[in-house]
C-alpha cells in the first residue's frame, strides 16, 4: 500500500504526512499509557513551551505553535480540567490571560521529561543512522517555510484559473 501512497506524490502529500503524524502520536500515547502517566502527546507544545517559559499568554501559546487563539484556548481549557495549569489574568494588562504550570502539573512535566529524552534519542537513532532520512527535519522545516508564503487554496485557485484561459 505504501507504493500507492508514494505513487500519487503531491495529490496525497497531506494525507502521508496526517498518516504519520497519527501515527507518531499514537506510539506516543502508548509509552505514556505504559508508564500509567495521564498525558496525551497533542499536549505536548503547550506543556513544553510552558516547561521552558512561564507564564505565557494564550497570544504567546498560539503564535508559537502556529495555532488560533481559539485552539489555543481549548487546549489550556483542557490542561485547566485536569489541574495541570492554571490561568491568571496579566498583571499588565488584565484582558490577557497568563499561564502557568500548577504543582501537578511540575509533578507530570518530572515524569516527562524522561520520557521526552528518551523519544529523542530513539529517533535519532533511527533517523539519523539511515542516510535517506537523515535531512528529515531540514526537508520538513523548508516544505512548511514554502507552503507558509501564502495560501495553499489560493494557489490553487489561481492554478485552476489559469488552467482554463489556455
Amino acid at each position: 500500500m505504501d507504493n500507492f501512497y508514494q505513487s500519487l506524490g503531491y495529490l496525497i502529500f497531506g494525507s502521508r504526512l496526517k498518516r504519520l503524524s497519527e501515527y507518531f502520536l499514537s506510539e506516543i500515547n502508548a509509552v505514556y499509557k505504559q508508564q500509567d502517566i495521564e498525558f496525551d502527546a497533542s499536549w505536548f507544545p503547550a506543556f513544553y513551551l510552558l516547561s521552558q517559559h512561564q507564564p505565557v499568554s494564550i497570544q504567546e501559546l498560539s503564535e508559537t505553535m502556529m495555532v488560533s487563539h481559539s485552539a489555543s484556548s481549548q487546549l489550556v481549557s483542557t490542561l485547566q480540567k485536569k489541574g495541570l495549569v492554571i490561568s491568571e489574568k496579566s498583571k499588565d494588562d488584565a484582558r490577557k490571560q497568563q499561564i502557568r504550570l500548577t504543582a501537578n502539573g511540575e509533578q507530570l512535566l518530572q515524569k516527562l521529561i524522561p520520557i521526552w529524552d528518551a523519544i529523542v534519542q530513539v529517533l535519532q537513532h533511527r533517523i539519523e543512522n539511515d542516510p535517506a532520512s537523515k535531512a528529515l527535519l531540514q526537508v520538513l522545516a523548508a516544505a512548511e517555510e514554502k507552503l507558509a508564503v501564502s495560501p495553499l487554496a489560493q494557489d490553487i485557485v489561481s492554478q485552476l484559473n489559469h488552467n482554463n484561459q489556455k
